[in-house]
């Protein structure tokens, strides 16, 4: 039996209609195992906790950051609210351990997929509280877990993808624009692997592998910034 009293506490929160923070953490799987169960996904909290997140870090952007253009605006806004950094938020409050799971999915723990059932699950709480709440308890929560998070991007210009902050390290120091070259590919046509090296010229300077040619991009330039000639 999961205790949500404790979930409340962690989210310094409390609900008065508890269901709705329960069926934020419901993923579909669990459903189809537990066709019985009380509650219903949590796919509905999630589009409307997608919606409220983005409306109260996109007001408090343009209203604390008025001489910013647009542009940078948008690039804080998706590292504030893409599915890794709210992974790391839900477990910061301890939020993976109240999830409804199947037992295929309850297995699959630190992959990329349960990072983004734990993203899913972050927006689907923030609907939840927007619910139960109102918007006021919506945004101090946001504020204190997600937007308190700004200063540290910032700092270190976590706002620029690894490819962007690799081609601009390159091209500062040796005038050279990165290339990348797929290496190889594994797997099904619906489950692709891909092995991509990252270039300076003729020479390779790192190598990444994903599920995309572009995340294994990404992981090879995270890689190559990592490099100790730099």
């Amino acid at each position: 039996m999961k205790d949500f009293s404790k979930l409340e506490q962690a989210l310094d929160l409390k609900f008065k209609n508890q269901d709705l923070l329960k069926q934020s953490v419901v993923h579909r799987s669990y459903l189809n195992e537990h066709p019985d169960f009380e509650l219903n996904h949590n796919e509905r909290l999630e589009f409307l906790g997608d919606a409220v997140l983005e409306i109260i870090v996109t007001e408090t952007l343009f209203h604390d950051f008025m001489d910013t253009p647009e542009g940078d605006l948008t690039n804080w806004r998706a590292s504030l609210v893409n599915y890794k950094m709210l992974a790391s938020i839900a477990d910061e409050i301890g939020l993976e351990k109240y999830l409804y799971l199947s037992k295929g999915e309850s297995k699959d723990k630190n992959s990329k997929a349960r990072q983004i059932i734990l993203a899913n699950a972050m927006e689907a709480v923030i609907g939840a509280i927007y619910l139960d709440a109102g918007l006021k308890p919506a945004k101090k929560f946001v504020k204190t877990f997600i937007l308190s998070k700004l200063d540290n991007i910032l700092k270190n210009q976590l706002y620029l993808d690894p490819k962007s902050k690799f081609q601009e390290k390159a091209q500062e120091l040796f005038g050279i624009t990165p290339h990348y070259k797929v290496l190889s590919e594994s797997g099904p046509d619906h489950c692709k692997n891909f092995e991509v090296g990252l270039y300076l010229d003729s020479e390779l300077v790192a190598t990444g592998k994903g599920t995309s040619k572009q995340e294994a991009q990404v992981d090879a330039a995270a890689k190559g910034l990592k490099n100790k000639n730099w």
